[in-house]
């Protein structure tokens, strides 16, 4: 079988490092019974080991290329897709269980696939992700420095996130020009009762002019929306913990 070329429009860095892959898969610790989903398997370098220890297994490919070589499989399924245009809560009512869902994600479009599933988080069990290290560290982030931002409190109200294990580039080929790590994601049980698309325009506003007092961001977008309650706007909101934000979203009145 020739070999095949990565593709940059696709963001294609496979992973190689044996050692590193089954170190991921006993992070993920697949068990029997569990509805595996992987993004982007590539060449197979996690899928194989996966398949070692959980059939059968759903991969989410675009790559036609290598969506055929995975369809030879039968303990594969194929979803030839780009993942954002991906029902992850249609798939979850298909198979009849939550997702544990787990992939290399394309670092150019990490964010939005992120974004994308934090949609269906309740048919999810946990996500597993490759991603670059300095978007890991932003998702985990804690108020008071400069990684923490707009996809910190917008993962974290929903998510309990933990970095797991930091991946070099010369564990792929190519080698990616930035630093990896694998991010561990499970969704909070009981989390609060907000207003996603109302929480998003707050933080984004809140955000918007990072290195001012949020009195003039936030301060206008809360008097636009007529809110009379008392929140310290003398303060950056990188300053603001998760919880601060999600409290203030559920006081906003909700514009008619």
């Amino acid at each position: 079988m020739k070999s095949h070329i990565p593709r940059k429009r696709f963001g294609q860095h496979f992973l190689t490092d044996k050692a590193l892959i089954e170190a991921i898969v006993d992070l993920i610790d697949p068990q029997p019974g569990e509805t595996l989903v992987e993004i982007g398997p590539g060449l197979g370098a996690m899928t194989l080991p996966l398949l070692e220890r959980h059939k059968p297994l759903t991969v989410i490919e675009l790559d036609r290329d290598l969506a055929a070589r995975l369809r030879k499989r039968d303990d594969v399924e194929v979803v030839e897709s780009d993942v954002l245009k991906v029902d992850f809560k249609a798939l979850a009512a298909t198979k009849g269980a939550k997702l544990r869902v787990v992939g290399n994600l394309p670092y150019n479009i990490s964010t939005p696939i992120l974004f994308h599933l934090l949609s269906a988080v309740d048919d999810v069990v946990d996500q597993h992700f490759m991603l670059q290290k300095e978007v890991v560290d932003r998702m985990a982030a804690g108020p008071g420095g400069k990684d923490y931002g707009r996809l910190s409190v917008m993962l974290q109200w929903r998510y309990d996130i933990e970095s797991v294990l930091d991946v070099p580039p010369e564990a792929f080929d190519p080698p990616p020009r930035v630093d990896s790590a694998i991010v561990r994601m499970q969704p909070l049980a009981k989390p609060p009762a907000v207003d996603p698309a109302l929480l998003g325009a707050l933080v984004t506003s809140a955000f918007s002019q990072r290195r001012k007092l949020l009195r003039h961001s936030l301060g206008h977008w809360l008097a636009e929306r007529g809110f009379s309650g008392h929140f310290d706007l003398q303060r950056r909101a990188e300053e603001v913990p998760v919880d601060e934000f999600v409290a203030l979203a559920l006081e906003v009145p909700q514009q008619k």
